[in-house]
């Protein structure tokens, strides 16, 4: 609580949120008054290939009622995020969401053919993807666990469980989501949920550039009408972090489509997105063993 007894504002950060899906989950949080730690490695745009900077996205949280703050952080560098963790400790006190969304995204992500046709840097994937949350997550574990309260998302995807552009990506996306079951066994006794979340074809600055490429377009043509806006899984994260079965869903993989709709969440348009589940398949049931 703040000194006049109003509650203070949820202290969140995105990762990887210069743009796409981390910027849109930003942005969606920043919407409902929260504080946003937005990072990213842009910090000016031409940094990289697609359109966007970790100071516009912060920018972009503080107009839409939040208060967003910029931090430069190569989630490959442990030196830079240990900053960031003790940054936003010193900062806030607290730390209630953290959205594991950092990830390297190669060029040839979306190339058809077998893997060993690929460079080898696919590889990056798993350390800044698979890696990076586990780093960031260990951070934010004890800061949230001593609060006796938070929210840790993987963002995942169906390439789980499907062939989705090859083992590097299948291998990450696999990895996140048993990760979100293990910590969860962990942070349980300290009312900090973790859980994985499969976003659906989201509408991103990456995707549109996809798109280019015509042969892209035409496979991906039957979903284009169906894609969410970025802001979309950011708004079901939202509804989660205040859900009052948020524990009875933590240690689990979810499609961010069917607890939009346990939720009554909608996209920014009113619409109600798809699951692909019967399409890309449904999420890992993990056993209840635990040995220590």
């Amino acid at each position: 609580m703040t000194a006049e007894g109003r509650a203070a504002p949820r202290v969140a950060v995105v990762t990887g949120a210069s743009r796409g899906a981390g910027k849109g989950i930003a942005l969606a949080l920043g919407a409902t008054g929260a504080t946003v730690y937005v990072t990213g490695r842009s910090a000016a745009e031409g940094d990289a290939k697609l359109p966007g900077t970790v100071f516009a996205a912060a920018e972009a949280v503080t107009a839409a009622g939040g208060q967003g703050i910029p931090v430069l952080c190569d989630h490959a560098d442990d030196a830079q995020v240990t900053a960031l963790f003790r940054r936003v400790r010193d900062e806030q006190g607290r730390l209630d969401i953290l959205v594991n969304n950092a990830c390297a995204i190669p060029d040839e992500l979306t190339r058809s053919g077998p893997f060993w046709e690929k460079p080898l840097h696919m590889l990056n994937l798993l350390e800044v993807g698979m890696r990076s949350h586990y780093v960031a997550s260990w951070h934010a574990a004890p800061i949230m666990a001593a609060q006796r309260g938070g929210l840790i998302v993987h963002t995942s995807s169906y390439g789980s469980v499907c062939y989705m552009h090859g083992p590097a990506y299948g291998a990450g996306k696999a990895a996140v989501d048993k990760m979100a079951h293990d910590m969860a066994v962990d942070l349980r006794a300290h009312d900090v949920a973790v859980i994985s979340l499969w976003m659906g074809l989201l509408r991103t600055e990456r995707t549109e550039w996809a798109l280019t490429d015509p042969e892209l377009a035409r496979k991906y043509e039957p979903s284009l009408a169906r894609m969410q806006s970025p802001q979309f899984p950011g708004r079901v994260i939202d509804a989660l972090s205040r859900a009052p079965d948020r524990m009875a869903r933590s240690g689990k993989v979810w499609i961010d489509a069917e607890l939009a709709l346990d939720y009554g969440v909608t996209d920014i348009d009113g619409r109600q997105p798809p699951s692909y589940r019967r399409m890309l398949g449904a999420p890992p049931v993990y056993s209840t063993v635990i040995i220590d």
